[in-house]
């Protein structure tokens, strides 16, 4: 995808940032791992560091001020009015967690959770619109919700009546994941899918909670995966290979998880 430095249309992700105990840690981190260069923020009310890849915003890094907030990479969706569309998430079953404010001349942001308690950001851009870069290695690319089976029917109707989203299942039955379009989209493909709803199996952990899943895209999934070891971070599912691109599950050196993702080579 190529750079853009356009406002995204409503319920299309448009940022993504980590809360982290170490700043600096997370920059020495993320930036060999990634090639990232950082600016730090003078606007944010916690030291912040915009996160680039060949001089284009990419993410950002945030320094957690209270221990009991999760560290945890978080993505925001673009709102066009932000006051109007948290009030929309608690008129369909979500709610608010951090009400809008504004972040100096950037945009207006707010915090809020979907009927699974998934927490996510809302992204109204003045300023800056969020991704300068995505879709290519170095930047994010995909990202999906992670849901109790329980909660799946409430929060599939939430995020289709909050945003409009064009809906369809995996055609493999053994898989419970459901494909997000923008209520744009002629038809919902993988050609116009931002993201998407899976559910939390038998396999994880019975107290993990519902939570957004953060991939960036890199060249090589088994080099990105040693390099992180290498930094400290820990693998929590090895690299394997989809229709999409081979993929795995990485936990930073501070414990914030997050996915990368190598897209097929062409032949």
């Amino acid at each position: 995808m190529a750079a853009t430095t356009e406002a995204k249309a409503e319920g299309t992700p448009c940022w993504a940032d980590a809360m982290l105990p170490d700043l600096e840690a997370g920059k020495r981190f993320y930036g060999e791992l990634f090639g990232w260069t950082f600016t730090d923020s003078a606007e944010t009310p916690v030291p912040y560091a915009t996160a680039f890849s060949e001089g284009l915003r990419v993410a950002g890094l945030a320094a957690k001020q209270d221990g009991r907030m999760p560290t945890a990479w978080g993505v925001y969706v673009a709102a066009a009015d932000a006051v109007a569309l948290a009030a929309r998430v608690e008129e369909v079953g979500g709610r608010v967690i951090t009400r809008p404010v504004r972040v100096g001349s950037a945009g207006i942001t707010a915090l809020v959770a979907d009927p699974g308690g998934a927490v996510f950001g809302l992204w109204q851009a003045e300023t800056q619109a969020g991704f300068e870069k995505q879709g290519r290695p170095g930047s994010f690319c995909w990202t999906e919700v992670y849901t109790r089976a329980r909660d799946k029917d409430a929060v599939d109707a939430f995020y289709e009546t909050l945003f409009g989203y064009r809906t369809r299942d995996l055609d493999d039955p053994s898989v419970d994941f459901r494909v997000w379009s923008p209520a744009s989209a002629a038809e919902p493909s993988d050609d116009t899918a931002i993201g998407g709803r899976s559910v939390i199996g038998a396999a994880f952990p019975a107290e993990m909670p519902a939570h957004f899943l953060v991939y960036f895209a890199v060249d090589d999934c088994d080099d990105a995966v040693a390099t992180a070891v290498r930094l400290g971070g820990r693998v929590t599912e090895e690299p394997f290979d989809t229709p999409y691109g081979r993929i795995a599950l990485i936990t930073d050196n501070q414990g914030a998880a997050f996915a990368v993702l190598a897209e097929p080579r062409a032949a």
